[in-house]
């Protein structure tokens, strides 16, 4: 249990600083102060559930598309972000080509630094 807490914690701080990159390097998106939790909470839900989805669909399909699921994945969930949230927006085919880019790149590097900046030695402690 505390594994898939952990890994929520992981997913969540991670598609935070994702969200929060592109909105600071990108002038056509802007993320609400006030709208922030929800924001990536519905963008960490979306993307956790069509991920899988995305993958189960398309197993049969050449290596490249496989690859590109998280891109797809990423913009599918940035666009339903949007959609049901006013904590983000993005204007302009440019801003939301470049945002998906932006956030699946700062997401991935902050999932891979994340654990070892404090939760690597917490989790290493608890099992002692």
């Amino acid at each position: 249990m505390i594994r898939i807490l952990v890994r929520l914690l992981i997913a969540l701080l991670s598609n935070a600083v994702g969200l929060i990159v592109a909105a600071a390097v990108l002038d056509g998106m802007t993320l609400n102060a006030t709208g922030f939790v929800v924001a990536v909470a519905v963008y960490t839900v979306v993307f956790a559930l069509l991920q899988p989805f995305l993958i189960s669909v398309l197993r049969r399909s050449p290596a490249p598309v496989l690859g590109g699921v998280a891109l797809i994945a990423t913009l599918a969930s940035l666009i339903v972000t949007t959609l049901v949230t006013d904590g983000l927006e993005i204007s302009g085919i440019g801003t939301w080509i470049a945002a998906t880019l932006v956030v699946w790149l700062a997401s991935v590097i902050a999932a891979l630094v994340l654990p070892y900046l404090g939760l690597k030695k917490f989790l290493d402690e608890r099992r002692r």
